[in-house]
């Protein structure tokens, strides 16, 4: 097995559940193979970064220079988890990635984008536009909406600052801690209000997924009529591929 680097602390919620879901997924597959417990799971490094300091760090939309200091803070963190020995790294957030043509740069293991596996698990339901709900960076830069439209998909967030800014605070102040039945119904008027039908809604925000946990493990499901994508299982599923390819314990 290759050994895992998560860059996580953005937020702590997110970061456990993808520790989880690598343990579940790899234990899973060895299962499969006929092995018994204790079941195998990657070695892991996670390297976790303070929200609160990489928030104050962010800059201005198409002023490259103002996010000097928010990149380096990653770059920092992915070269620990290099010097940890990982193979390749994953960062637990959607919203860095934004910045990964930056962060990357002097980081030699590869990066999962979860950007591009978000945009490969929506043109697989058969969507053709999609909605990307997540934090105010996600919601305002083009990443993802180029990441869709390389697999067939266009982004269809014509939302105001404003509706942005109400995600935000709701994923600040229903999310960060862990969802809840309050979270969910708040979330899912916000998509009553604004997908269109037969879009699809990407869970671009690594807390989100949260608001269903029966479906923590699925890279897409039906629920409350809607057909979402969740990126971190798409996420997930891209790093367990890549860990257990030589399909033996460490």
């Amino acid at each position: 097995m290759k050994k895992i680097g998560i860059l996580g602390g953005v937020g702590w919620a997110s970061t456990v559940d993808y520790y989880r879901a690598i343990a579940k997924g790899s234990g899973a597959f060895f299962a499969a193979q006929g092995a018994v417990s204790p079941l195998p799971v990657p070695p892991m490094t996670i390297e976790s970064v303070t929200q609160s300091h990489t928030r104050s760090l962010r800059g201005t939309p198409g002023d490259e220079a103002s996010w000097a200091a928010f990149d380096a803070v990653f770059r920092d963190a992915m070269l620990t988890l290099e010097s940890a020995g990982c193979d390749f790294a994953l960062m637990a957030s959607n919203t860095p990635h934004t910045r990964l043509h930056s962060i990357r740069q002097g980081v030699t293991i590869p990066i999962i984008n979860i950007l591009d596996e978000a945009a490969k698990a929506t043109a697989a339901t058969g969507a053709t536009a999609a909605l990307v709900l997540g934090t105010t960076v996600t919601m305002q830069a083009s990443n993802y909406a180029e990441a869709l439209a390389s697999q067939g998909v266009a982004a269809n967030n014509q939302l105001a600052t404003s509706e942005i800014a109400e995600m935000q605070a709701m994923i600040d102040e229903d999310f960060y801690s862990g969802g809840s039945d309050h979270a969910r119904e708040r979330f899912l008027t916000f998509c009553r209000r604004h997908a269109a039908p037969d879009t699809a809604i990407l869970l671009a925000c690594t807390e989100l997924p949260l608001a269903f946990p029966d479906h923590l493990d699925d890279v897409s499901f039906q629920a409350e009529g809607f057909l979402f994508v969740n990126p971190s299982a798409a996420h997930v599923a891209a790093a367990l591929k890549l860990a257990l390819s030589d399909g033996k314990p460490a």
